[in-house]
């Protein structure tokens, strides 16, 4: 795990992974288009692994992820006719994924508002850490911090808590994100800056 609130971009400025595009794909989706069952029936096989690992990155209940999953599909064939080949095909899906997930955590609304006893002791060593304006919290306790960071993180906006798991946690450059969310670099250092002050404001309010 990267520095928890060091930095505004903590990151280097990686090249995209491979897409899944390809002669093969681009025949598939074709044959999806004119309504063919069995491309579609291999399409979803095909996408189901990145479908589902974007479900379980961004929802926090496990048991809504095929819920969820099976929404995202509808709306990928619901969409399929105005896919362009001008973008990569698995950054296509990423998106529609992540606006399903974002949109889903939207309405679930409340945000949790935590005290200091929901806290184990481990974990409030590591505010206490960070209040007094450490960037690393302790290393003893690994398993801890993760945890802790996932638990404030529930505090924060969905949009926001995507951005900081995916530059803190999962170590996507910003470039990365802009192509799997079509979002401008602006966008997502503001929403990173304003993030990490939500995040320092709620360790303050916590550990004081």
């Amino acid at each position: 795990m990267r520095g928890w609130l060091d930095g505004l971009e903590p990151l280097n400025m990686r090249t995209s992974c491979p897409t899944m595009f390809s002669q093969e794909l681009s025949q598939l989706i074709a044959r999806t288009q004119r309504s063919d069952e069995a491309a579609a029936k291999e399409l979803v096989e095909r996408l189901y692994p990145t479908v589902i690992r974007i479900v379980r990155n961004h929802l926090p209940r496990r048991e809504l992820e095929e819920d969820l999953s099976q929404e995202i599909f509808l709306k990928i064939f619901s969409k399929i006719h105005q896919y362009r080949a001008d973008t990569p095909f698995e950054h296509w899906v990423s998106r529609i994924s992540l606006n399903t997930c974002i949109d889903h955590l939207r309405k679930q609304r409340n945000r949790p508002e935590y005290r200091w006893s929901d806290f184990s002791e481990e974990q409030q060593a590591v505010l206490k850490t960070l209040r007094d304006g450490e960037s690393e919290p302790p290393g003893d306790a690994p398993g801890e911090s993760r945890e802790l960071l996932a638990r404030l993180l529930l505090t924060l906006k969905p949009n926001e808590r995507m951005v900081v798991q995916w530059l803190y946690l999962d170590e996507k450059s910003v470039a990365e994100i802009c192509d799997l969310t079509g979002w401008k670099p602006s966008k997502i250092k503001v929403m990173a800056f304003r993030a990490r002050q939500k995040l320092a404001a709620t360790i303050k309010r916590l550990a004081r």
